[in-house]
């Protein structure tokens, strides 16, 4: 059985950090951010920065059927609590890759009805993720 590459750091060079650049963000890359709720480190792909803005990025790809569509409500928590912590003003859960069964479940905001605090999280696609950062309006 072939490995499947689940690295998002092709990706996050390649399209997010370019867009981020454009829209005159600042950015680091892999930074801790807090515990995960249980224990262990959180570590987002990107915090951007700007003007008194302070904005979390995530990144799950999903090429083929897979474990990263089960990951995401709990990213979403972890996000959120990020932001309680006031680690930054917002966060964004950017879903990459075409492999995604539940991506327009995901993005239409439904997962507030489960999560008590997923609205301080915007679940979006790599698309509008790109869109609002090159044009400056994350």
């Amino acid at each position: 059985m072939t490995p499947r590459n689940t690295n998002t750091g092709g990706v996050l060079a390649a399209m997010v950090l370019p867009a981020l650049d454009r829209g005159g963000y600042a950015y680091q890359k892999q930074v801790k951010v807090g515990q995960r709720h249980g224990g262990g480190t959180h570590k987002v792909d990107a915090v951007a920065t700007k003007g008194s803005e302070t904005i979390l990025v995530s990144l799950k790809w999903q090429q083929t059927g897979g474990t990263a569509e089960q990951k995401v409500p709990f990213e979403v928590t972890c996000l959120a609590q990020a932001v309680i912590d006031g680690q930054a003003n917002k966060a964004y859960l950017v879903l990459g890759g075409d492999g995604w069964t539940l991506r327009d479940y995901y993005v239409s905001g439904r997962l507030t009805e489960h999560l008590i605090h997923a609205s301080r999280v915007k679940v979006v696609t790599l698309e509008a993720f790109i869109r609002l950062a090159n044009n400056g309006q994350l």
